[in-house]
Parts: C-alpha cells; structure tokens; sequence
C-alpha cells in the first residue's frame, strides 16, 4: 500500500495551485509521457482551455488503465507554446483541472518551449503517478 506525504518545508513561499513535494513510500511508478489533445484522436479546437482539458483526460485515461485514479499523481510537467495565453486563461483552467482532479495538486513545473511535434498543439501534460501495489 502507498502513502503520499505532501511536503511544504516553512523556509519556501507557501506554494498555490501546487505542491513542493511529494514523499511516497510503497506503491508503483508509473511514468506518463507527454500527452496532447491529438492523444485523444483529431484536435479539435485552437481554444487553449480545451486542449489543455483534452491533455489533462487524456493522461488521467493512462492511469485509469493503470489501475489509478487522479489522485495517484504525483508529478506534472506542463509545455505550453505561451505562457501568456496560459496565465490569461488561469481562471476557466482552474475549473477545468478541479472537474477532473478535484483539489488534489501534484508537484508541476510549466515550460514554455518553441513547438511541438503537432503544430496544431498548444500544451503537453507528461506526468508520473504512484499506484497501489
């Protein structure tokens, strides 16, 4: 059986959105690679909220395959093609992530990088989750 112990060490700025740590104890790993709205078939949309919507179930469908459930997560890694578009929509993608992820919030780090493989792609959630032996 796993246990995560969130960890927020006083000598850092009380973290939002995010966690500093996370200490697992049993379990097992599983590595996710960076998932896009193309993951789920076709893009369907340029909308930023949507694709990222679309990245984020489709590597909640890893875990779910895996045995997990959202709360496995430990670790995010976000690639956007603008951080500016990402901070302008930090409202409507809080809603987003809380419909799926409800108020669990993983270790993330957000990179803005030049772009992706799909040039229709506009974020990339890769991620790493602990499960239950």
């Amino acid at each position: 059986m796993k246990t995560l112990h969130p960890l927020h060490p006083s000598a850092l700025k009380k973290p939002s959105g995010y966690t500093h740590g996370i200490l697992v104890t049993g379990g097992r790993t599983l590595y996710i690679a960076g998932q896009t709205a193309a993951s789920l078939g076709e893009i369907p949309s340029d909308d930023f909220v949507d694709q990222f919507d679309r990245a984020l179930a489709a590597v909640l469908e890893v875990v779910r395959v895996a045995g997990g459930k959202p709360a496995d997560l430990t670790t995010f890694t976000i690639f956007v093609k603008s951080v500016d578009e990402y901070l302008g929509s930090l409202q409507p993608l809080g809603e987003r992530y809380r419909r799926r992820m409800g108020s669990h919030y993983p270790c993330m780090a957000l990179l803005e990088i030049s772009r992706f493989v799909n040039p229709k792609a506009k974020v990339e959630i890769q991620a790493i989750a602990v499960l239950d032996d």
